[in-house]
């Protein structure tokens, strides 16, 4: 269903004159008249991130043949249907987040080293907004079911997630409390402030020492960044909301409790496609609870938290109770690759081609907080060049092969990574290039991957 409308397409030199001299807006995929639009043949491309916190039981989870002739785990049986579109990825490691376990959610987007002296750095899907986020209302969309986000700024700082469907619905379609006038008056206001804020920094600047002039800096990053978000949200007021259709506002602008996990997940899924097939924004991130916070699932019979379950100290019911727990997760990711591909973007190609979906954990056994042979799923993007049907296994030829029947064995290879070189960070610079980022480089990356 194609949910834009002619009553969302505007003319260019309108939303010139209606921004005044705040910002120049780019030419807009709103702005194309619709035929137009419909004989355009390259979709914009998205991508979405979704961690699942704590990591996996991993003997039912992993994977042990390389290569097309892989068979599905039990844990990955949810996704066997989508065979074609995925690639399972196992033998990644952030080397920054070994022996720190609560630095996994932390760092697992930015390969970054978090210390008492270090900060994080910039996550990849902020650096893809980078580039999409001049043909978008929104540069990214940030959701949490627990703690904070998967995002990070350029300077460090974590930007905050919505949590609440009717609250993610209507920070997306919702239009401006009190008015568009009003908005723009707040925003101006906002904007004013911040520049007398920057003025009278500017005259502490002589006076200080190289120490506080670090901290001044990222101060005024983080600034810049606010007023560039006060004066992008002034411009689009006078672009119109897309229409969405009143089946999908009654499925996705609602709360839900959370004892119904999986209807929870689903609309949350449902939410971010829309915003993606509206073309809001084309980059995501979900995370299903932080690693000390995840909660239950009583609608499958858990009540205890997931960080409770991954703590199982061989207790063989939590261990079972983990494997429901995450098949049932790999279930709701299953969901938002099927919504991908019945869904049409512009082009009226399936939107899973144009769309890179990574499922994963930046810990792979809760227990003893091992954190290498991370749990990895990437869908999706095959217009984008991405080539799936294959398990990449970047511990082939590093060890003596999996040995699921020696839990102890096995889960070493999940504490101390087999093939050192193998960073997650080269998968995330592989994203960021399909993307569109020009660069060598991502977190510390060393080495390029092919899928």
């Amino acid at each position: 269903m194609n949910f834009l409308n002619h009553s969302w397409l505007i003319d260019r030199r309108h939303a010139l004159r209606a921004a005044g001299t705040c910002i120049s807006l780019p030419f807009l995929e709103c702005m194309i008249p619709l035929r137009a639009a419909e004989g355009n043949s390259e979709s914009p491309r998205r991508a979405a991130f979704i961690y699942l916190a704590n990591g996996v039981h991993s003997l039912n989870y992993q994977l042990t043949t390389d290569g097309k002739d892989y068979q599905f785990s039990r844990s990955l049986k949810p996704l066997e249907k989508h065979r074609d579109v995925i690639t399972p990825i196992s033998g990644l490691h952030h080397p920054g987040s070994l022996g720190h376990h609560h630095n996994c959610i932390n760092v697992w987007l930015t390969g970054g080293k978090i210390g008492p002296s270090e900060r994080n750095t910039i996550s990849v899907d902020q650096k893809i907004a980078e580039i999409t986020s001049q043909h978008t209302r929104y540069p990214s969309l940030e959701i949490a079911l627990t703690g904070g986000s998967l995002a990070w700024t350029a300077d460090g700082v974590g930007l905050p997630a919505l949590r609440r469907c009717s609250e993610i619905f209507a920070s997306l379609f919702g239009e401006p409390k009190g008015g568009k006038d009003a908005q723009r008056k707040a925003l101006r206001r906002k904007a004013s402030v911040l520049d007398d804020n920057l003025a009278e920094v500017r005259q502490l600047e002589q006076k200080m020492g190289a120490a506080d002039k670090g901290r001044l800096d990222q101060y005024l990053t983080s600034v810049r960044e606010a007023e560039i978000r006060t004066r992008r949200a002034d411009a689009w007021l006078d672009t119109p909301l897309p229409v969405i259709s009143e089946a999908d506002r009654q499925r996705t602008n609602r709360d839900i409790a959370a004892t119904m996990a999986g209807d929870y997940f689903r609309t949350v899924y449902d939410l971010i496609l829309l915003a993606f097939q509206t073309d809001l924004t084309r980059v995501a991130t979900f995370s299903l609870g932080g690693e000390g916070d995840a909660f239950s699932i009583p609608e499958i019979g858990i009540t205890e938290s997931r960080h409770q379950l991954s703590h199982h100290g061989g207790d063989q019911g939590y261990m079972e109770k983990l494997t429901n727990y995450d098949t049932f997760a790999i279930e709701q990711f299953s969901y938002f690759l099927t919504r991908l591909s019945e869904t049409k973007d512009l082009s009226g190609n399936p939107m899973l081609g144009s769309t890179m979906a990574l499922f994963g954990s930046g810990m792979t056994y809760g227990h003893s907080h091992g954190n290498a042979n991370l749990p990895l799923v990437l869908a999706g993007g095959s217009d984008l060049g991405l080539r799936h049907g294959s398990h990449l296994d970047f511990n082939q030829g590093h060890f003596q092969g999996y040995q699921l029947d020696k839990p102890s064995e096995h889960y070493s290879l999940c504490s101390r990574p087999a093939n050192p070189d193998a960073h997650m960070s080269n998968l995330l610079l592989l994203m960021a290039q399909k993307m569109g980022v020009e660069t060598d480089g991502f977190g510390d990356s060393n080495n390029g991957i092919e899928i």
